[in-house]
């Protein structure tokens, strides 16, 4: 048994494809003051959808939602099945308060009261 599918089906079902992994995902990355929507994230980088997106690079921030999650050094990968992936420099996990120049113990008061 042969299993052919013309070439204008595949482009059908993989515009099927990535028009359903558009709707439900709630990534973005932050590209300047533009948001484009993340098809697929991964441990070592995330994928975008190849025609709506331009070339990107450099430092971009990733967003779920309106929660920031990483401020990520990017470089281009691979094309492929309408998908462009990009791969992380760096990645870095970003956090709403300032990191600690000291250790701050389990136990240590959140804040001194006055006498008064």
């Amino acid at each position: 048994m042969t299993t052919y599918v013309s070439q204008e089906i595949r482009n059908e079902l993989n515009a099927a494809r990535l028009a359903g992994m558009k709707k439900t995902s709630r990534l973005r990355v932050l590209v300047g003051d533009e948001y484009y929507t993340v098809l697929r994230l991964w441990h070592g980088g995330f994928a975008v959808e190849e025609d709506d997106v331009p070339a990107l690079r450099g430092l971009v921030d990733l967003y779920d939602g309106g929660r920031h999650l990483y401020q990520c050094l990017i470089f281009a990968s691979e094309s492929e099945a309408g998908e462009r992936r990009y791969e992380f420099k760096r990645n870095t996990a970003a956090t709403d308060r300032a990191p600690l120049d000291h250790y701050r113990g389990a136990d240590a008061p959140v804040g001194l009261l006055s006498r008064d």
